[in-house]
């Protein structure tokens, strides 16, 4: 399905010096992953319904967030999934690759920021969606392809890369997901990643795929992977709002819904309306849960659409 982006606008390319040997197959391919990245996080915003989250409905739990701010920084984040994708093509050692990712996500985070007023609506997102965007700009597509490897072999490449140091990187940033972590002993985003986002490959993605199998409208597969990664996912944005007391009700409620057929059937339809009326009345949000259905997105849509997505094997410097 694609995605209905109403905001789309090629913004000019951030500034990272790559290979002048990238021929233009391999800039195109560059290309492509950015729209694919911009596009997934344009379908997860838009998505609907979304307990906690901004869908086309509200702001969820945001009072400062609507799926038009969520719209306008996936568009703003454009440059610098492409400038990843450019460096993971040119890059051949690991280590330097790490560290010039870093710094470009480091540049799209304050490109978002500018974009939105200072709301954090992607930092997650910039995260997980970036290294999925350099992993796949490097993956030999000749080498590797089977019926579902692309995006397990590409989770698996972008969770060896998140394990590598950015000695750039600041050692404390504040931020609300580190504190959650630090406070509850999660992993958060950076264990998710380092792990090789088994919340993706083992739970989004193949919920996504049954939902379709046995019938299920798109935007209802959807909401079924959210709600898988939900009910097992440690999500820093929970925490950080509700405590370990809120995630926990989150969880349950999660798989409440799923175990009763999901949004389709009516009695899943009542206990997600339940589920989101609690979640309501706690004020709290499972943004790690939306990042990450977002990265599922984006790895479908790379594999569905692999032999337009992919060129033969990239040189490197």
């Amino acid at each position: 399905m694609a995605a209905l982006n109403p905001l789309r606008r090629h913004a000019a390319p951030l500034a990272v010096p790559v290979s002048a040997s990238l021929t233009d197959s391999r800039r195109a391919l560059a290309e492509r992953l950015a729209d694919l990245a911009v596009d997934a996080l344009v379908d997860e915003a838009m998505l609907t319904p979304k307990p906690g989250l901004v869908d086309m409905r509200g702001s969820g739990a945001h009072d400062d967030l609507s799926w038009m701010l969520m719209c306008r920084s996936a568009c703003a984040l454009r440059p610098g999934f492409h400038a990843m994708a450019l460096a993971g093509q040119a890059i051949a050692e690991p280590i330097r690759l790490r560290r010039r990712i870093g710094a470009i996500g480091r540049d799209a985070e304050s490109a978002m920021m500018a974009v939105t007023g200072g709301v954090n609506t992607h930092r997650g997102a910039i995260w997980a969606l970036g290294l999925m965007v350099t992993a796949a700009a490097r993956y030999d597509i000749t080498a590797n392809a089977t019926a579902h490897a692309v995006a397990a072999d590409i989770a698996r490449s972008a969770g060896m890369l998140a394990r590598i140091d950015d000695p750039d990187a600041p050692s404390r940033t504040g931020n609300k997901g580190e504190l959650a972590c630090a406070e509850h002993g999660v992993g958060g985003a950076r264990g998710q990643a380092r792990a090789g986002f088994p919340a993706v490959v083992d739970i989004a993605l193949p919920t996504l795929r049954r939902s379709r199998a046995r019938g299920d409208a798109e935007s209802r597969a959807r909401v079924h992977a959210l709600l898988a990664v939900m009910a097992c996912l440690d999500d820093t944005c929970l925490l950080a709002r509700g405590g370990r007391r809120a995630m926990e009700i989150t969880q349950a409620g999660a798989r409440h819904v799923l175990a009763l057929g999901g949004i389709g059937a009516p009695a899943g339809r009542r206990a997600f309306i339940a589920l989101e009326a609690r979640m309501r009345r706690l004020h709290v949000s499972p943004g790690g849960s939306a990042d990450l259905l977002a990265a599922a997105l984006l790895l479908d849509r790379i594999e569905s659409q692999q032999g337009r997505v992919f060129t033969p094997a990239q040189e490197t410097e």
